[in-house]
């Protein structure tokens, strides 16, 4: 699944995998044609996503309502609503 989900991420064009048998080259090369859902590929980015350092965390939140388009494609998913 977690193949599948790289193989849909922004700036991801190729895959390398690390298969040491024929089984599990055949499983990995069957995530090409894995379809996630959108609850799914959230998940998955919820639980990868790396914790902010400083000074992002410190921009998302002492100054999240002057954040420039630059700021907030990085910085979107960390803000509080």
């Amino acid at each position: 699944m977690t193949l599948a989900w790289l193989l849909g991420r922004p700036g991801v064009a190729s895959l390398i995998v690390g298969a040491r048998t024929e089984a599990q080259l055949v499983d990995n090369l069957g995530a090409a044609g894995v379809t996630l859902t959108t609850e799914e590929r959230a998940r998955i980015d919820a639980v990868s996503a790396p914790p902010l350092l400083y000074p992002y965390w410190h921009q998302a939140e002492a100054a999240h309502d002057r954040l420039s388009a630059a700021d907030l494609s990085l910085l979107a998913p960390h803000l509080k609503r």
